[in-house]
């Protein structure tokens, strides 16, 4: 006869299973802190470099005396209202918020104060986007949302200024609900959007990759070359959907598995960044996975160095000519902010001193007030601003959660990267446009008016990849975007004679790609969609001659 388990060791039983599960999850969350370096410098990095691709549209995407004044900017995104932009509105005090954007990415990716630049540049970032929401994508909002939760993430631990300075010993992996929230975000973002993908018959066929790659306006570089192998082209497009529906692996699994996983992803990045224009989409993407390396991808990584001759130290020991520099610049701001009056109002020292003792940077203990104030201004801002467009009701005590809670699934399932069903469309504008000497112009080309393609490749249509962004808003946004570029069309084109526009017309142009068009595109069937009909003097136009009928 088999006796049954007591009570005690039932629950004894049970115990360690939990444990057991838990440790298996701490596990599989746990980051190297050398990856949480990385991804550090990756953020500074890409903030910096963001800014500078930004600036080449400085005037025209982010002051007044552009296509998007703030009161467009607000409409569209109320919370650009609280944006530093909103109050600096000239193209001077616009390059000076770039450059301290700049700056503070530099400052992030070198650890130089890391948390509190941390928080800074979330503030900054998100400012950045609100102030002009009509040029944005996934990568900018994968981007912000893994800056917003770097914020929680000890970023500084390693190979940083702030770790040459602080004299404790370093942590070499952290496992947290932080470090379990920002691998998770990868995973969700990969997984939802090969959910999307897998509800399309061209995705599933394999298809989707060839008509992609035959997309003028995106496809550069490699792209023209990988058209010839459209069998490639299709098993590839496969292979990427089952890595995307199996992302989760990423988590799963442990050590070398995980990091063959990591690398196969790595792999698909950076052959979409060298075959399409899609933002810094990929560069982000790649930042994210460094958080996926364990500690032994550190020491591979080593030995393979030393294999072919290569000595890799600790950066930390590589930073330590600068630390007097830095740590002199720190202690006369310190002592600078010392000259300054104290407030009043202090936080208790037990509750700051524990609060200090769960941040393992080296932050002033008036960061943290700093960070406290700062955190709930956000959610006051934000639920002011979800009333202020009537998403919370203030008859229902429980309105704010619930929204925030619906916002936030909506925010997760919403990954649709080119799903759920793929574009498979080239598209390039023609603005006809009547001028004072009565000729007929396209004053988005700059040439005499044509209905045909502007350029061999449609890339070069766009002189930044954010001006594809913004034109797809001209057409599809439901603020007046298209108003606000016909107006400003019409203040500044000028004919090589000096002839200034009277009305003006907007068309979107679209080729439909199939397999036998893709690099063919005089044989595509071509469809015309007129958009705002604009007169520079009263805003309703004269008709112009429309396209011909019957082209393609």
């Amino acid at each position: 006869m088999v006796s049954r388990p007591s009570p005690d060791e039932t629950r004894r039983g049970a115990g360690a299973i939990a444990r057991g599960v838990a440790a298996g999850v701490r596990e599989r969350v746990r980051i190297d802190t050398r990856s949480l370096a990385a991804f550090r410098v990756a953020l500074g990095l890409l903030i910096v470099a963001d800014v500078l691709l930004r600036s080449r549209n400085l005037t025209y995407f982010y002051t007044d005396d552009g296509v998007v004044p703030v009161e467009l900017a607000v409409a569209a995104e109320p919370a650009a209202a609280y944006s530093p932009y909103a109050f600096v509105t000239s193209p001077r005090g616009v390059a000076v918020l770039f450059a301290v954007t700049a700056l503070v990415g530099v400052a992030l990716a070198v650890g130089y104060y890391t948390r509190p630049m941390t928080l800074v540049a979330l503030v900054l970032v998100v400012s950045l986007d609100a102030r002009n929401p009509f040029v944005l994508s996934f990568a900018d909002v994968l981007f912000a949302t893994l800056v917003a939760l770097a914020v929680l993430l000890p970023l500084g631990e390693r190979w940083s200024i702030d770790a040459v300075a602080a004299d404790r010993p370093r942590r070499e992996s952290v496992a947290s609900a932080a470090t379990a929230l920002v691998l998770a975000q990868m995973v969700v973002m990969y997984v939802v959007n090969g959910y999307h993908k897998t509800t399309s018959e061209l995705w599933r066929s394999g298809e989707a990759a060839v008509l992609i790659l035959g997309i003028d306006e995106i496809t550069f570089l490699f792209g023209d070359a990988l058209r010839a192998a459209p069998d490639l082209l299709r098993l590839g497009g496969l292979v990427w959907l089952a890595m995307l529906c199996l992302a989760w692996l990423l988590l799963a699994v442990r050590d070398r598995p995980r990091h063959l996983f990591v690398a196969a992803f790595a792999i698909a990045h950076l052959s979409m960044a060298l075959t399409v224009r899609i933002g810094a989409f990929s560069y982000v993407c790649l930042a994210g996975l460094l958080l996926f390396l364990q500690g032994s991808a550190w020491t591979d990584l080593r030995r393979a160095g030393r294999g072919i001759g290569l000595r890799v130290d600790a950066l930390d020991s590589r930073l330590a000519p600068v630390r007097d520099r830095f740590i002199g610049a720190r202690d006369r701001l310190v002592a600078l902010a010392g000259r300054a009056p104290r407030p009043t109002t202090t936080v208790p020292s037990r509750a700051l001193a524990a609060l200090r003792r769960r941040l393992p940077d080296p932050v002033a203990p008036h960061a943290l007030v700093v960070v406290a104030v700062a955190g709930v201004a956000t959610v006051l801002l934000v639920a002011g601003g979800l009333s202020a467009v009537g998403v919370l009701d203030d008859d229902t005590p429980n309105a704010e959660v619930e929204a925030g809670a619906n916002a936030l699934v909506e925010f997760q399932t919403d990954w649709s990267i080119f799903a759920p069903v793929p574009r498979t469309t080239d598209r390039y504008y023609v603005f006809p446009a009547r001028t004072t000497d009565g000729s007929l112009v396209d004053a988005y080309n700059d040439r005499e008016l044509s209905y045909d393609r502007p350029h061999a490749t449609l890339q070069h249509q766009h002189a930044t990849y954010r001006e594809r962004f913004y034109m797809v808003s001209v057409f599809n946004d439901d603020e007046p975007v298209d108003r606000y570029l016909a107006d400003d069309l019409c203040e500044t084109y000028r004919t090589g004679d000096g002839a200034s526009l009277v009305g003006i017309e907007l068309y979107v142009v679209t080729e439909g790609i199939t397999r036998e068009t893709i690099d063919d595109p005089g044989a595509r069937d071509r469809s015309f969609s007129q958009g705002l009909a604009y007169d520079c003097e009263n805003g309703d136009g004269d008709p112009i001659p429309p396209p011909p009928s019957g082209s393609h």
